[in-house]
């Protein structure tokens, strides 16, 4: 790799041993990928929730804390992604007293290097939105295919090293897609049906990522006959990236990169399309189907909710009450948890029963050992990311819509 005179002081050591094992690591990625140099970055976004991280992360981060401030302290805006655990409620989720001191630890360490917590998946719709021809260094698989795609910004999927890397240098290697050639379509859906909700958008994307199945793959999605809004390209995205490790879509019309099918191709001629219509989302919701079944937990999570899906949610609860053998869970930034709070938003979500977490994710919330403390087995959601992902720790996930989880939810059964 081709480095700066700065890079190469940093190599060096010439910036501190924190900024000198960053553009080591850095090069190493860089280098694997085939990237000729670096591009400097405007943004910096961290996945590091301590179940991932663990006691040995944990330590490492508080070793990086421990240096002199002005070698630990990262150079661009650089935010978090949600954390283990919300301190305000992780006792009413039987979370345990470990948990929260490791995370206390972590932001302490995270803190002194400069990180803002904003603990969100949804920073596009909360923080700093990326703006058309950004170069990021941006984590959450969520986040990267809506900056990818929707914002026309140019981040790849770091992971949480080389995110914090990224901070700490203010640049990332130059390769996927930050680089025009990989940002054009390379296969062709065609809708004969729109997604009529945030789970048949999730469906969507669940049925494309299944297909595409690759991180070089750029689908295209024409016969949007009306332009979602972001909580819609939210689900569609996190769904994508999930079902099929893809980082990048284009809708004609829709996205910036893609103003015509032509133009979302790159101007190579259209592949023939593949049909995508009301029998796909059918089948898809019966893979995860399960009429009848006693519900143990309903879980709006992942990614986070909006502002705008936190109001939808307390307006079908009004006046209904959930089921004492079912538990409702709701996850949110901390800023939209704030407003939630002011407008009353909360408090009606749970009146009804429910709780509302800030800060967290369900699945980086220590799942498994949340489904043992509650004898948790029956998972009901309107997240198609977090049925693909949530088998892993041992549920038994259903998707639905939101008004269905909700009347599943008091019913305290599947309906």
């Amino acid at each position: 790799m081709r480095l700066t005179a700065e890079e190469q002081a940093m190599r060096d050591g010439a910036f501190g041993p924190a900024r000198k094992w960053a553009i080591e690591h850095q090069i190493a990625v860089g280098q694997f990928f085939d990237a000729e140099d670096f591009v400097p970055v405007g943004q910096a976004h961290i996945m590091a929730d301590t179940e991932s991280l663990g006691e040995s992360g944990v330590a490492w981060l508080e070793s990086l804390a421990a240096l002199p401030k002005d070698e630990r302290r990262v150079r661009i805006p650089t935010i978090t992604d949600p954390r283990g655990l919300d301190i305000e409620s992780y006792k009413r989720l039987r979370q345990a007293d470990w948990m929260a001191d490791l995370e206390t630890r972590a932001i302490a360490a995270f803190e002194a290097l400069g990180v803002l917590m904003t603990n969100t998946c949804i920073n596009y719709q909360t923080v700093l939105p990326p703006v058309r021809g950004e170069h990021l260094a941006m984590g959450d698989t969520g986040v990267v295919i809506y900056t990818n795609g929707v914002q026309g910004a140019r981040s790849n999927f770091e992971g949480g090293p080389s995110a914090l890397a990224a901070g700490l240098t203010g640049r990332t290697p130059r390769y996927g897609f930050h680089l025009d050639k990989h940002r054009v379509g390379t296969r062709h859906f065609t809708l004969t049906s729109q997604p009529k909700d945030l789970a048949e958008w999730g469906a969507l994307g669940g049925i494309v990522g299944r297909a595409t199945n690759s991180y070089w793959g750029v689908p295209v999605i024409s016969g949007v006959t009306e332009a979602p809004n972001s909580d819609a390209l939210k689900h569609f995205g996190a769904a994508l990236a999930s079902f099929g490790s893809v980082a990048m879509f284009h809708m004609p019309g829709v996205t910036p990169e893609a103003p015509t099918l032509e133009a979302a191709f790159g101007g190579a001629p259209v592949p023939a399309a593949e049909t995508i219509g009301a029998a796909d989302y059918a089948r898809f919701f019966e893979g995860f189907a399960a009429k009848g079944d006693k519900v143990d937990v309903v879980v709006f999570a992942a990614p986070q909710l909006s502002l705008i899906e936190l109001e939808q949610l307390a307006g079908l609860l009004d006046g209904r009450t959930i089921a004492k053998t079912t538990s409702l869970i709701v996850t949110t930034s901390p800023e939209n948890k704030f407003a939630a709070d002011r407008m009353g938003l909360t408090r009606r979500i749970e009146d009804a029963g429910g709780v509302v977490a800030a800060g967290v994710c369900f699945y980086q919330s220590y799942a498994r050992e949340m489904a043992e403390a509650n004898g948790w087995k029956r998972l009901l959601t309107n997240s198609a990311k977090l049925v693909n992902i949530i088998a892993g720790y041992g549920y038994s996930p259903s998707l639905a819509s939101m008004e269905n989880c909700v009347a599943s939810a008091c019913a305290g059964r599947i309906v």
